[in-house]
């Protein structure tokens, strides 16, 4: 963890986001799964340490679900955080002791502190800061995660049951491979696998 972030972090086992990962669907059965952009999606949650080892996901979840929905049914379902630790989510979640959204109605993402933007003017601001450098890793791993497994980006042609496991599955073996001393660097140099724009979005 960046050592500017101490003390005010140093209970905070990572961060948490969600993301929409295409799916097909029989067009009887597609209402809940089309996102607020129209794309068919389950919305897919992974949390992850500052070593970018996922450490928890909840995959299966409609593209309608919000962010906050699939957070509660994880911890429904025995996400549990121990006394004292915490997780970082973003201004869709509902701040609370174990999950640590930023201040609302003051800038937060880490792009909006970038060259040619303000440095944090007041205290709200820098704790936005400090916490958006921190966040960014989820959105690191969520990088990772589709560029090693082009089929993230698509719908695969499988029963929903088998579809909404594949990013389980992505997300076993990325830390098989961070395990094994993966070098993520390596995925700069690799071409997409599957191009979205090739394939068909309906079920057949």
């Amino acid at each position: 963890m960046d050592t500017r972030s101490f003390p005010y972090f140093q209970n905070c086992l990572g961060t948490i986001d969600g993301s929409h990962v295409p799916i097909t669907m029989f067009s009887s059965r597609q209402a809940p799964w089309r996102n607020r952009k129209g794309i068919l999606s389950q919305n897919v949650m992974i949390a992850c340490d500052f070593d970018l080892n996922i450490t928890a996901i909840s995959c299966g979840w409609e593209g309608s679900a919000t962010d906050a929905r699939v957070l509660s049914s994880a911890i429904l379902k025995g996400f549990n955080l121990p006394d004292g630790k915490f997780y970082l989510v973003d201004g869709g979640y509902a701040n609370t002791q174990k999950f640590l959204a930023p201040y609302r109605r003051t800038r937060y993402h880490l792009k909006e502190f970038g060259h040619g933007h303000r440095r944090p003017q007041n205290y709200t601001e820098l704790f936005n800061h400090r916490r958006a450098v921190l966040r960014n890793h989820v959105e690191r791993d969520w990088g990772i995660l589709k560029k090693r497994f082009p089929i993230l980006h698509v719908g695969a042609f499988h029963p929903i049951r088998n579809q909404i496991k594949i990013p389980a599955a992505a997300a076993v073996f990325h830390n098989i491979i961070k395990m094994r001393g993966g070098d993520e660097a390596l995925l700069d140099d690799l071409p997409d696998n599957i191009d979205p724009a090739d394939c068909d979005s309906t079920q057949r």
